[in-house]
């Protein structure tokens, strides 16, 4: 508990806090907006999607019609399933991924965060045990750790999680006579690791999952925005049983209306409705009407394959001013989404190494971000999403600029180089996290 010098509690309601609330903490990426939001600073830290390539007149318009004619419904309570007409779309999509699925079989939340933020609810004793991936997702993270349980990574290579190592993991928690209560996965151009999980490893790890008995959470905010080709089926599309599937609006329509959605077997939906209704009543049912509007109206496709190529020219020019600034410098080779993940050169510490990245005007999100453990020191990801490719082009170089110099100082000094103290500091943070 903290105090003033006075002795005076800096918050006196510290002891009455439930034991859960020790799970709740600002993360890395919060802790980094305030700093990288600055317009002088090149941000490649924030997974923001460019919703500045949306047709603002086409979506003026559905606000609009959405109010003139079912204006008091919008404003009013809804469902706490969702949307029908809503959850009808969002079959439409779920299709593109070879997902079969009925209207009554989704859940619509506020955002795919809240749907993984039920399934943990539901699902989570303290001290149980989540699988995840080595790296996995900042949110997710937070919504784990907040519930008390025990983060388990699984080693990643450039074709996802290993299932040799899956199974190695999950012998070990055997033996330790844990409880396994989910595998959580991104399997489509992972954040942050940037890779896409092979349709072999699909296949091979739902295996490993089903003769385990663990059930399988599989989170896809991308699996829309590929570049060349589509990535293999959801895992979801081969197991209705053992597979709960969290999809979301974020990435490829905004963000700010905070829309997602869960299916899930039909005990389990039942529980998230009911969960659901006990955290938020229902879902926004504004947002909701202007997505049912907007895809009944719109172009839907065409606007995801306008992001589509948006995306895959920012993702080019990381990749090319990598290699011209930092060439000996590795990193993943994402096909579609957001993010790239890039190894240090041995002895430096991403998290170390950020404050000076700041002063030099470029932010990343350090490696430890997406870590349960401590690990990630070695690594970064780059966000290519949002930045204009010259100020990608930028950011790299100067990016390359702190590596070069905390390299000569490791050289110099040692590894205590990297601990000078710049007098940069990370003030409070926005409340958004990606």
């Amino acid at each position: 508990m903290m105090t003033l010098s006075s002795g005076i509690s800096l918050d006196p309601w510290f002891e009455n806090y439930a034991d859960r609330a020790s799970g709740l903490a600002a993360s890395e990426v919060r802790a980094l907006f305030a700093v990288a939001n600055r317009p002088e600073v090149v941000s490649l830290a924030g997974g923001m999607p460019f919703v500045a390539a949306l047709p603002f007149d086409n979506v003026s318009r559905t606000i609009q019609r959405v109010l003139e004619n079912s204006g008091a419904a919008a404003l009013q309570y809804g469902s706490g399933q969702g949307l029908p007409a809503l959850r009808e779309h969002i079959m439409a999509i779920m299709a593109l991924e070879g997902i079969r699925a009925g209207v009554d079989d989704i859940v619509v939340t506020t955002g795919s965060q809240q749907g993984l933020d039920l399934v943990t609810k539901l699902f989570i004793n303290p001290g149980d045990a989540v699988l995840a991936e080595s790296p996995s997702y900042v949110g997710a993270m937070g919504v784990f750790r907040s519930y008390q349980a025990r983060v388990e990574h699984v080693a990643m290579d450039d074709e996802g999680m290993i299932p040799q190592a899956l199974s190695e993991r999950i012998a070990h928690l055997r033996r330790q006579n844990v409880p396994i209560k989910f595998l959580y996965l991104i399997p489509n151009f992972h954040n942050p690791a940037g890779v896409t999980l092979s349709a072999s490893r699909r296949l091979e790890i739902l295996d490993i999952a089903q003769a385990e008995g663990i059930l399988v959470l599989e989170d896809n905010p991308y699996g829309l925005l590929w570049f060349d080709q589509p990535p293999p089926h959801a895992i979801r599309s081969a197991d209705e049983a053992g597979v709960i599937y969290l999809g979301s609006f974020s990435k490829t329509f905004a963000p700010g209306l905070r829309v997602g959605w869960v299916v899930a077997p039909h005990g389990i939906r039942e529980k998230l409705v009911l969960a659901s209704e006990a955290a938020i009543l229902s879902p926004s049912s504004f947002s909701q009407m202007i997505l049912a509007d907007y895809f009944e109206t719109n172009d839907w496709k065409g606007q995801i394959t306008i992001f589509r190529g948006l995306y895959q020219e920012r993702r080019d020019t990381m990749v090319s001013a990598l290699a011209a600034h930092l060439p000996n410098v590795s990193h993943t080779a994402p096909t579609g989404g957001f993010y790239l993940w890039l190894t240090l050169p041995e002895g430096l510490d991403s998290k170390e190494m950020l404050p000076r990245a700041i002063k030099e005007l470029v932010a990343y999100t350090p490696g430890t971000a997406f870590y349960a453990d401590g690990g990630g020191r070695g690594n970064l990801r780059l966000a290519f999403c949002y930045p204009e490719p010259d100020f990608i082009e930028e950011g790299i170089k100067r990016l390359s600029r702190v590596i070069t110099e905390e390299l000569e100082l490791l050289e110099t000094f040692g590894p205590t180089a990297t601990d000078i103290p710049l007098g940069v500091t990370l003030d409070a943070p926005p409340p958004e996290v990606y």
